[in-house]
């Protein structure tokens, strides 16, 4: 009965929050809504309908792990020759599980709320909590409806089919909850914005309040992505880590709107300005969410990362976002006016820089939906399927981030409202300096290419711009020179958001320089090899093919290549050990590769098909098709992106946050007390 169990407990979550949500919003559009009464009653759903969805979903991976081929999802994901590993992966596998897995996520953001935001004024926190509730409710109601992951298969069949082979990886047992973490977390900035917009609290507190959650959210959907595209790397063997595929592209334009919301949001806390900016993004970064998952889900695409389903499931998702989405805009448009345009700024100011930075990311995020959604349009209109390619979107995505860099760089040490031109001397100087060692540094590599010298110059500014201004900075708190204070009570002083805002910037100056010497001067060899043979493969780096071995793993068997790579006079000797899989379950056929990671230049071995065989050949005679790729400064990439991941979360554990946040809902809660009594609706 674990099926019917868990149906039971998501059925219970569902009319918890329906009806707790329900209640209080139409209480608060009333007048007649006790804030403390409230939020108990809203928190006492948030933890309830988390606990609920945590026990089905621990019901549903234990039907996974016992193999209960009873129930449609475990039949249709999973088999007995599945490592247990991999069987609890496929609880999150399908479109049911992994939307169960989204309703947890939301949950647990929800719960995490309730429980840290007891500062808040007590009118706002309830608004708060009734969006993210009402949102359970819509979500749980479509999985019972459309997607239940629990749903018996009877006459149950002896052995199920498998789980996709491309996700029989260690990395995609947690790529898909920290890609729901992230896709999820932006509720809970889209829940402030709103809730501010509901109460007309439209001063700086909803910014400040909001800013951890979206650094977490942010965060989180960085390490989504870092490790989705190190899958990819690593499992698909063609040697790539960012194709710009349909679904990659989903994931990517929400993080683009909330790299733009993030930074915003310093703006609105700091100087109460660009707060119609902030709100908009605030919703629309929630809204990318909630489209990503109407593509991979709604069947409309193609790509190895889509759930095969039913296309009236992506109508049901679609509904939903033109409704909570809809109904959110209708409202920012009628608080136009309330909102303002907040605190004004000089053309070159700090507050300046920061908005051409958010113009340029919304830029790019526009031409990477456009690029996403086009062929879509121009299928139902023209009837014929056509796709984008990467040619397009590096054509007009580099153009327009690329510029990011140098703003990114300039803008801590521009002064807040104003800044004088002359100061911007040594920024000038440095940016001038970087460029020269950038352009010579291209010219002892090769052929001249401008693209790459801005690049790296770009991310050498960056760099220098972020580690320069930490300098200033502890320099101006050094105190008397006779008696200078501790470089660890300075580092404290500054605090976490700030090392989060530096970390993460040199996270980005790292992966500009990463991604402009990968991209510009990669190497692919496809090679034909017999057992013993060497061949050069450039940068005075030999391949000898050992030869190739047939090996059984749990649930497949494989031709294991092995390779011994060499470097200069053969001192240096690696074991490079590529495969060829074939699934027993699927007779599905996969591809492994085998990489040398370095500092400098990865050297990454893929194995293909023997060749131009004859059958009276024997083993040592054997010709296999073998892909070898030399990416410099590849792991570059991956450093960059857990440094940014990393600066978000350092970000979320300023203690200021908390502080301030504590001191503004006091002071809120005794400035609105006459207006509540006056009035009977909290936060009027």
């Amino acid at each position: 009965m674990l099926a019917e169990l868990g149906q039971l407990l998501v059925a219970l979550a569902l009319a918890t929050t329906l009806l707790t949500s329900g209640q209080q919003l139409w209480a608060m559009q009333r007048g007649r809504f006790d804030a403390d009464a409230a939020n108990r009653m809203l928190s006492v759903a948030a933890f309830t309908s988390f606990f609920l969805t945590l026990g089905a979903f621990l019901l549903l991976a234990t039907l996974f792990v016992s193999s209960d081929f009873s129930v449609l999802n475990v039949a249709e994901n999973s088999n007995t020759l599945l490592p247990v590993q991999y069987k609890f992966a496929a609880t999150w596998g399908s479109h049911e599980g992994s939307f169960l897995l989204w309703n947890l996520m939301l949950c647990g953001w929800t719960a995490a709320l309730a429980l840290a935001s007891r500062g808040l004024a007590p009118g706002y926190r309830a608004r708060v909590l009734a969006i993210l509730v009402l949102l359970q409710a819509f979500f749980l109601l479509f999985m019972l409806s459309s997607s239940n992951p629990f749903e018996r298969l009877l006459p149950a069949v002896p052995e199920g089919r498998d789980l996709n082979p491309l996700l029989q990886d260690p990395f995609m047992v947690i790529h898909p909850p920290m890609l729901y973490m992230g896709y999820v977390g932006f509720a809970v900035a889209f829940a402030f914005a709103v809730a501010a917009l509901m109460e007309r609290r439209l001063d700086p507190t909803w910014a400040r309040w909001s800013r951890p959650w979206a650094n977490a959210a942010w965060s989180f959907l960085t390490v989504g992505i870092l490790l989705g595209s190190w899958w990819a790397y690593r499992e698909l063997g063609w040697g790539g880590w960012w194709f710009w595929d349909p679904v990659e592209n989903a994931s990517l334009m929400p993080w683009l709107a909330g790299t733009a919301l993030i930074h915003s949001l310093a703006v609105t806390d700091k100087r109460d300005a660009l707060k119609s900016w902030t709100i908009l993004l605030s919703i629309i970064a929630f809204a990318l969410s909630l489209l990503g998952t109407f593509l991979v889900r709604s069947g409309v695409l193609t790509s190895v990362h889509a759930f095969a389903t039913d296309p009236k499931r992506g109508i049901f998702i679609l509904s939903m976002l033109t409704l909570i989405v809809g109904a959110a805009l209708v409202l920012y448009a009628a608080r136009t006016r309330d909102i303002g345009l907040g605190g004004r700024f000089g053309k070159l100011s700090r507050e300046s820089f920061l908005l051409a930075n958010n113009v340029l990311m919304s830029a790019a995020l526009g031409a990477v939906m456009l690029g996403t959604l086009y062929p879509l349009f121009a299928e139902v209109i023209s009837g014929r399927k056509m796709s984008v390619g990467p040619p397009y979107f590096e054509a007009v995505f580099v153009p327009l981030l690329l510029p990011a860099a140098y703003l990114m760089a300039a803008a801590p040490s521009l002064r807040w409202k104003e800044h004088a031109a002359g100061l911007l001397r040594p920024f000038a100087i440095a940016t001038g300096v970087c460029l020269a060692l950038a352009c010579g540094w291209v010219l002892l590599l090769g052929p001249f290419k401008w693209l790459t010298a801005l690049g790296l110059a770009g991310g050498l500014v960056l760099a220098w711009g972020t580690l320069d201004h930490a300098r200033g900075q502890l320099a101006k708190l050094a105190g008397d020179p006779a008696q200078p204070i501790a470089l660890t009570a300075r580092m404290r002083r500054l605090g976490a958001s700030y090392w989060g805002m530096v970390l993460a910037h040199m996270g980005v100056a790292a992966f500009v320089i990463g991604v402009t010497m990968v991209k510009s001067y990669e190497v692919e060899k496809d090679l034909v090899m017999k057992q013993g043979q060497t061949m050069e493969i450039g940068q005075g780096w030999r391949l000898t093919f050992i030869g190739v071995d047939r090996v059984n793993g749990p649930n497949y068997v494989a031709q294991h290549g092995v390779f011994e790579l060499t470097e200069g006079a053969g001192s240096v000797i690696y074991l490079l050990e590529p495969q060829k899989r074939m699934y027993q379950a699927g007779r599905q056929v996969m591809t492994e590769a085998s990489i040398n990671y370095g500092v400098f230049r990865d050297i990454y071995v893929s194995l293909g098909d023997p060749v131009e065989n004859k059958p009276t050949d024997s083993v040592a005679d054997l010709a296999w098709g073998v892909r070898v790729y030399m990416k410099p400064f590849m792991v570059w990439v991956w450093l960059a992106c857990v440094m940014m991941a990393l600066g978000g979360f350092v970000t979320v554990l300023d203690k200021r946050y908390r502080l301030r946040r504590t001191q503004t809902a006091a002071s809120s809660g005794a400035d609105r007390a006459g207006a509540v009594a006056n009035t009977g609706a909290a936060g009027a």
